[in-house]
């Protein structure tokens, strides 16, 4: 709350103020450093999990030093408004080596003939686990164009993974989910769907770590959680990253460049019919919001089977199929102006104006 209504003191250097850029939606300069409030959020859980004496304090605490020189790394480029993808992807990179070394979160089984023999060797489980954690952590930051879309995406796998991890009364990782949602929901307060403050790269970088470690931690301490779970869990940011780069490849343009051709923005410009109508700045924030929610159904066709399905590895493989066909056939639906009707958002407003017409 302090961070939205101290807007006036920080502004000046943690505003978003470029209004017209590719990715931009956004009517008026806002805070891009919600992170700071998820990580603030975080550490608070961790002091109460101190005071109380649980177990989970000291992986807690080796969990938000491990995730923040990656959130550093986006948390200057909220601020400074420069940075680059070498920065970037060395501390994540960081951050992802220290979780292997010092926390020993690494990725131990696939569930896949010949690989999982790999996985044994120190060196390549230590390869796939970078990969991984540093995959899911830009992952995130592709997914966050919207008022409430990254958040709540992380809210509803971090919602999965809690669930899974109860089940198997794993008491170190259902608490750090746990936490990381209470962080999710309360940015959300403030994020959706008013946009008083976004997430910014720290904050998309910091959750997606969040989210990886603990489902690489769920999947390793709990040989009857399949591998396939943690990938179905996060197959939506997965599959939007891996689309968009091989897009950009295709169109032999910069895959590290920024277009405005994701998914969620073929959304706003062709499922929101609000997006060719009124230019008034609240009807724009209100498509902005809108959009989120066709993006929070899609990663939830993800959650749902994986958590329904967490120790059916055949079945976790066949709705991983599944999904990234659907994803597919969705895209191309959008672009191609054929997406089903029932999915357009029409204006409001058009009923009103015949009915003054007839009369």
């Amino acid at each position: 709350m302090w961070l939205v209504r101290s807007g006036h003191i920080h502004g000046r250097f943690s505003a978003d103020s470029d209004l017209h850029g590719v990715q931009k939606f956004h009517v008026n300069p806002v805070p891009r450093i919600g992170g700071l409030a998820i990580i603030i959020s975080l550490a608070a859980s961790w002091a109460v999990q101190l005071y109380l004496g649980r177990p989970v304090g000291e992986h807690f605490l080796q969990l938000l030093i491990v995730v923040f020189p990656a959130f550093a790394s986006g948390l200057f480029e909220d601020i400074s408004k420069r940075g680059g993808v070498i920065l970037r992807m060395a501390c994540i990179i960081v951050s992802a080596l220290l979780a292997f070394s010092w926390m020993g979160i690494r990725v131990t089984r696939l569930d896949l003939p010949g690989i999982d023999t790999l996985l044994a060797f120190p060196a390549v489980s230590l390869l796939f686990t970078v990969i991984a954690l540093a995959g899911v952590t830009n992952a995130m930051n592709f997914i966050d164009g919207y008022n409430g879309l990254a958040a709540a995406v992380a809210a509803i796998m971090l919602t999965g993974i809690a669930y899974v991890a109860i089940l198997q009364a794993d008491y170190v990782v259902w608490p750090l989910a746990i936490a990381g949602i209470g962080a999710c929901l309360g940015f959300l307060f403030w994020n959706w769907p008013r946009g008083l403050i976004f997430l910014g790269d720290g904050g998309a970088y910091l959750l997606g770590f969040w989210i990886a470690a603990l489902v690489i931690m769920l999947v390793a301490r709990n040989p009857q959680v399949s591998p396939w779970f943690a990938f179905l869990l996060v197959s939506y940011p997965v599959v939007e990253t891996v689309f968009t780069v091989l897009r950009r490849l295709s169109r032999q343009s910069n895959p590290g460049m920024p277009d405005a051709a994701h998914l969620h923005q073929l959304v706003y410009k062709r499922l929101m019919r609000w997006a060719v109508g009124s230019p008034d700045p609240r009807h724009k924030v209100f498509r902005n919001s809108m959009t989120s929610p066709y993006l929070w159904l899609l990663s939830s066709l993800g959650v749902v089977p994986a958590v329904l399905f967490w120790n059916n590895t055949l079945a976790l493989q066949l709705w991983a199929l599944l999904f990234v066909f659907g994803y597919v056939w969705l895209y191309r639906c959008i672009a191609r102006f054929r997406a089903p009707r029932w999915l357009v958002v029409r204006r409001a407003h058009r009923g009103a104006r015949r009915q003054k017409r007839d009369h």
